[in-house]
């Protein structure tokens, strides 16, 4: 019965395969981001990439959203690994999230730093918001982009931040309101002007997205200046 099963399993994941493949989003124009420098060492590791700063207290994970390849998020968090916060780019099964939910546990076993955070884009930040509710005892902050959670957040002792552009033709509006309302009081919610659901990552136009007006590089600043908001309040300041 183990082999009549094994083959039918090993068919479908050859078939997301191939669809992640023909339908995925590939990163762009993010070598500058990948290569280390006297600020920042960029290593890939088992669970991904580290980009590891000037900071030491502090680290986020961050779940990249769905069939986009991993590194397309590495500008976002270049930016965040310069200000002090140490980045963890967690890659996913197939590039699919809500396959591996829980893989940040298998970072925070080998790393140790005083606060962690948690961040995804799209399905990737659902499914860090998924984490978030389980583990409420083991991060300090959780950064949703263009992302809403579907589990119960209201007694979380930690911050919720809602990211999202005016242009976002992905995000549902009405499970974003939900999501919202599921989130503990004082929750932080953000509408960047201009910005759309694909540009948080470098990756190209997505489909059924809505036409930034602005760029992509501008959108990524504002959204790593509201993440050190709550992480480094003054190098956000700066």
């Amino acid at each position: 019965m183990k082999l009549r099963l094994q083959k039918p399993l090993a068919l479908l994941l050859a078939a997301v395969s191939c669809l992640t493949a023909l339908f995925g989003y590939r990163a762009q124009n993010i070598d500058a981001a990948l290569q280390s420098d006297e600020t920042v060492t960029v290593r890939e590791i088992k669970t991904g990439w580290l980009l590891d700063g000037p900071g030491e207290r502090d680290a986020l994970l961050f779940y990249p959203g769905a069939l986009v390849e991993p590194t397309a998020y590495a500008p976002l968090l270049r930016r965040l690994a310069e200000a002090g916060v140490d980045c963890f780019l967690v890659k996913m099964p197939l590039d699919l999230a809500v396959l591996a939910v829980n893989k940040a546990n298998r970072v925070r076993k080998v790393y140790s730093y005083e606060n962690w955070y948690l961040a995804g884009h799209s399905l990737g930040g659902a499914m860090a918001a998924q984490y978030a509710a389980g583990h409420p005892d083991d991060l300090r902050g959780l950064f949703l982009l263009g992302a809403y959670t579907v589990k119960d957040l209201t007694r979380v002792p930690f911050p919720v931040v809602y990211i999202y552009g005016t242009e976002d033709g992905v995000v549902n509006r009405t499970k974003l309101e939900k999501g919202i309302q599921l989130s503990p009081p004082g929750t932080c919610v953000v509408e960047l002007e201009g910005g759309n659901h694909a540009q948080f990552g470098s990756y190209g136009a997505q489909k059924g997205d809505g036409t930034a007006t602005v760029s992509t590089e501008a959108q990524q600043t504002s959204a790593a200046a509201e993440i050190l908001r709550v992480i480094l309040p003054t190098a956000a300041a700066a």
